[in-house]
């Protein structure tokens, strides 16, 4: 189901070390994964939700799909504003909404989407994501959970 009237973003702040940048120092195009995926993770724990802990009850989220555009260089010391926003949930996966921004003056770096699937940590296999985690994540994106469908 995709998000209806949703809170703003989850925000990280993070900085630019030297070993994010290439020879040119510039931020790696690949590093802006990196960040991205550390949104998310913080984002989870914001939640109350470590990954740790949920890996013990056998639940790993997973990328399957992503998407990024880059638009403009990050370069060393720069502080990042890398923001998560869930706009798609289902029974199994959800379609988060990711933007990398320079801080000082908010321009946009690099943006992107990612499909994540919840699976199970023993054999990777799809499984529903464990009811207080979908209802943590409807209320992030205001999702009427009755809408969502199997």
């Amino acid at each position: 189901m995709r998000a209806q009237n949703h809170q703003p973003p989850f925000t990280l702040r993070c900085r630019v070390y030297f070993e994010d940048t290439d020879a040119g120092g510039i931020v790696y195009y690949v590093n802006y994964l990196k960040f991205m995926e550390r949104a998310r993770t913080e984002l989870l724990r914001a939640s109350g939700f470590a990954q740790s802990q949920l890996a013990t009850e056998s639940v790993l989220f997973v990328v399957h799909s992503c998407e990024a555009r880059y638009l403009a260089p990050a370069r060393l010391d720069d502080e990042l504003l890398v923001s998560a926003d869930v706009i798609e949930l289902n029974r199994a996966s959800l379609r988060f909404r990711q933007q990398v921004r320079r801080a000082a003056d908010n321009v946009l770096l690099c943006e992107g989407q990612f499909l994540v699937a919840c699976v199970r940590a023993d054999s990777f296999k799809p499984r529903a994501i464990p009811p207080a985690l979908f209802t943590a994540f409807a209320d992030m994106c205001g999702v009427n959970q009755s809408s969502v469908g199997e």
